[in-house]
């Protein structure tokens, strides 16, 4: 199989696990690269995502280093052996590849959480006001990168149209609600459909109310998407460079608890989804 130049985010991962299963099992890269008849460095390029695996040597690896969840090598088995090319490839090579990665992260997801506490979560957004937070970009992008942005914007929420997809939660604070990106006009249509979106099965929408106070990560968006394990949960965050991807076990731990305090803080469904009616009432 010939090597990568430049491995998605998922790819990555799968090499990071086989890497991390190496390890727990005291390997060396000669002994792995002997199980499998090939040179050393082919392993370090698996390890790295720049070299794909097929789903018999992931068996092959995990049989010899001892690993006894199954659960968890089958899944790493279905990294393996998953090679379509999803939709977000058609924009390989005109968006930044970190906003594909979100969109394969979300993708293979079994359910997905999200902090926002500036936008409406961008599973959640409609197209105007989607368009109004890409327009606000510095430095300013032109028409067509602005163009292209919301059309991959919009296409990552056929996720939700899939025969089973993921469970969603979005917790947002109120303020990003009253925030007005592209006039009053383009917020209503925004929170009406906010409501709607809110109202279909595996879908919740969460208040954080103003007078909470203050909250963890108070300006940085979250996204926490579960895998088919849970030793293949990844977080995503927000950054002026770009999404920031993570799965070290102590910052998912982290990024747990924090969901857990917005759980306990942020109004019920319902309730959340009288403020928002109410904020679209008032513009």
């Amino acid at each position: 199989m010939p090597t990568r130049t430049t491995p998605t985010v998922r790819q990555q991962r799968l090499g990071a696990e086989l890497r991390k299963m190496r390890l727990a099992a005291g390997a060396t890269t000669e002994y792995a690269a002997g199980l499998l008849g090939i040179d050393r460095t082919r392993i370090s390029n698996m390890e790295s995502g720049l070299r794909p695996v097929s789903p018999e040597r992931v068996r092959t690896l995990a049989c010899n280093y001892a690993c006894p969840d199954e659960s968890y090598i089958n899944a790493l088995v279905d990294m393996a052996a998953n090679r379509e090319r999803g939709w977000w490839e058609q924009y390989r090579g005109t968006l930044a590849a970190g906003m594909l990665d979100i969109a394969e992260l979300e993708w293979h997801a079994a359910r997905i959480s999200t902090t926002q506490s500036v936008h409406v979560p961008g599973l959640c957004q409609t197209e105007d006001y989607a368009r109004a937070v890409f327009t606000a970009v510095l430095p300013p992008p032109t028409r067509l990168e602005i163009e292209l942005r919301v059309a991959h914007r919009m296409e990552r929420q056929q996720l939700f149209e899939r025969p089973e997809p993921p469970t969603y939660v979005a917790y947002i604070h109120e303020a990003a609600l009253r925030m007005r990106f592209g006039g009053a006009d383009v917020m209503r249509h925004q929170l009406k459909h906010l409501c709607h979106v809110s109202e279909r099965e595996g879908i919740a929408v969460r208040v954080l109310p103003v007078d909470v106070g203050a909250f963890p990560g108070a300006g940085h968006a979250l996204l926490y998407a579960g895998g088919i394990v849970p030793q293949l949960d990844t977080v995503q965050l927000d950054s002026a460079h770009g999404p920031e991807f993570t799965h070290a076990e102590a910052q998912l731990a982290k990024y747990r608890a924090h969901l857990d305090w917005m759980d306990n803080a942020s109004l019920s469904v319902p309730a959340s989804r009288d403020v928002i009616r109410n904020i679209e009432r008032s513009l």
